[in-house]
């Protein structure tokens, strides 16, 4: 990733990795590789992990991606480009918006419910946005640090919430199509996915709530 970003000429202040508990050599590699590692108090899942990296970066912008990849890395000079022509605060990766771009597909059960998941966040929120739930995402950072402290939600459902805020809070949100590959080993539980079906009704109520303001 350091070597892409240096050869795009652009001037970055930091990679930063988060460490959701792990048990694994994750921190050392990272720390050989001379970025910056962030390390949780605990497992506090995917939610709670991206919060605190988003809070704590220091450039003027500020992307989030999952650690595999799964979106490449030099996706970012498209959602760069759609930030700066559109002048939006939060531009992010999509795989609904043009199928053709996805390389590996996930299975078709979890498509579906993909797919199912993103309807009933668009009825239940009134987001007009395809897929909430590609981990590439693209903040201005000023806007970054008024969405991510008002978050409320710690698991898989914090992509629509943040999504949400932004809108709450009179943000400009793109959604861009951009290339993407399952990648082996990345599991999310059945139990964890379920889960997240109440998430949007949670947003919803804590938009009505006054939680966002």
């Amino acid at each position: 990733m350091r070597e892409y970003l240096s050869r795009t000429g652009w001037e970055f202040s930091e990679i930063v990795v988060v460490d959701d508990g792990s048990r694994d050599a994750t921190v050392k590699v990272a720390e050989q590789a001379g970025v910056r590692v962030l390390r949780n108090p605990g497992n506090r899942g995917k939610g709670y992990t991206v919060r605190h990296g988003m809070l704590e970066s220091k450039g003027e912008w500020s992307l989030f991606t999952d650690a595999d990849l799964s979106t490449p890395i030099d996706e970012l000079e498209k959602l760069w480009r759609i930030a700066a022509s559109e002048k939006a605060q939060v531009v992010f990766g999509s795989r609904a918006l043009d199928r053709s771009l996805v390389g590996v597909h996930q299975s078709p059960f979890r498509e579906s419910m993909g797919r199912l998941f993103n309807l009933l966040m668009r009825l239940e929120t009134g987001l007009p946005f395809r897929d909430t739930q590609c981990g590439f995402k693209l903040f201005e950072t000023a806007a970054a640090r008024e969405i991510f402290r008002r978050q409320q939600l710690y698991g898989f459902g914090f992509d629509v919430e943040v999504l949400y805020i932004a809108s709450h809070l009179g943000y400009r949100a793109l959604e861009v199509p951009v290339r993407w590959n399952d990648v082996a080993g990345t599991k999310v539980s059945m139990w964890r996915g379920v889960a997240a079906f109440l998430d949007p009704l949670k947003v919803r109520w804590n938009g009505l709530a006054g939680k966002y303001r």
